[in-house]
């Protein structure tokens, strides 16, 4: 906080006042302190200060109902000569008096002149700076084409700062931030394709959420029709066809009524009218499917599943039942037919070797 103080001081218009004439103050606000530590709360920013002031670092003069308050940064190297022997003087008496704590290194990150500087015309990085840049991959010659722009934005603004090195590193490294942000989204950019097809990965999010597949395929055509009339070039087109997908489902499923949220059977269900029509196309009779329903309705609220389409487990159900139902109709009637059918060669047999028995024809 000392050091940023500094800079914020030094930024704003210097004045002096009579309680501490050899001071620089500055009038700075709450949110001044707000914005330049926007990591603190403002409970941690009172806190520093009060341990600044304590310290005998800085000296605060709030300004009555206001916001603001002047402050200065109490260096000792700020007093002239006159007051330096006025010091010396008056030494003797302030052994008597008790003595005040201090820091080891009162001010480690402020220069001894107690003072920032404005930027020079012909400023240059030192060669230790560039160093720095260039363990983070920033090409000497980006930093080098940085230093005429940053020279006259700081000089525009006349903001004085303790350490221009500094201040130029975080330039140089945002900018290639910047700069490879900006060259990878343009070297991935491409116009839309004839062939163009979504990738798996973006299929595969849009059937978590709940898309048809088939839905899905349908749309693949529209899609890259509409894009390529428009010759946009564009890096993400993965995410425009998720985004495409997501709103043409939303507007499908609002106009059809279509809800695939899981719910539990209720006691009251009945199909819908389209079951018994798909259940006719198959040639199965609707009284007998209408007799099953209080069957299914039981198997199910006992189950305590849920299912997001009880109308289709509902024709599944029917459909095998049904199918079992003519199968066990069809070997009933082949084990009739058998049965019949055995039993009319045994009676035959039977009445053959009667009448082989009552045969009198040899007695004739």
């Amino acid at each position: 906080m000392l050091q940023v103080l500094a800079e914020l001081i030094y930024g704003k218009e210097i004045c002096r006042r009579a309680s501490h004439p050899n001071l620089d103050w500055a009038v700075l606000s709450d949110s001044d302190f707000q914005s330049a530590f926007p990591f603190w709360t403002t409970v941690d920013i009172s806190r520093v200060q009060n341990s600044l002031q304590n310290l005998g670092l800085i000296v605060v003069d709030p300004i009555s109902n206001s916001p603001t308050s002047f402050y200065a940064i109490d260096d000792p190297s700020n007093e002239s000569a006159g007051n330096s022997v006025a010091s010396i003087q008056s030494a003797p008496s302030r052994r008597s008096e008790a003595p005040r704590i201090a820091p080891p290194n009162p001010m480690p990150s402020i220069p001894n002149s107690g003072s920032a500087t404005l930027i020079a015309p012909n400023w240059q990085p030192s060669l230790d700076w560039i160093k720095k840049c260039q363990q983070h991959n920033v090409p000497e010659e980006f930093v080098n084409a940085l230093i005429p722009e940053f020279v006259s934005y700081w000089r525009d603004r006349g903001q004085a700062r303790f350490s221009w090195g500094n201040a130029f590193y975080k330039w140089a490294l945002k900018a290639w931030r910047e700069e490879q942000t900006r060259k990878g989204a343009y070297e991935l950019a491409t116009e839309m394709s004839g062939a163009w097809r979504p990738s798996i990965d973006a299929v595969g999010i849009l059937e978590i959420s709940g898309i048809n597949s088939s839905f899905i395929e349908d749309a693949v055509p529209e899609f890259v029709l509409y894009w390529r009339e428009r010759g946009m070039v564009n890096g993400a087109w993965n995410t425009k066809f998720i985004e495409h997908i997501r709103r043409q489902w939303a507007k499908f499923s609002a106009s059809f009524g279509y809800d695939d949220t899981p719910k539990a059977i209720t006691a009251s269900w009945q199909p819908s009218n389209d079951c018994f029509e798909i259940l006719a196309l198959a040639e199965i009779d609707e009284e007998y499917a209408r007799g099953k329903i209080p069957e299914f309705v039981l198997y199910w609220k006992d189950s305590q599943q849920v299912k997001s389409s009880w109308n289709t487990v509902f024709l599944q159900f029917i459909k095998q039942d049904w199918a079992r139902q003519l199968k066990q109709n069809e070997s009933a009637d082949l084990a009739y037919a058998e049965n019949q059918s055995l039993a009319g060669s045994s009676q035959q047999r039977v009445k053959e070797r009667f009448e082989r028995i009552a045969d009198r024809s040899w007695a004739e």
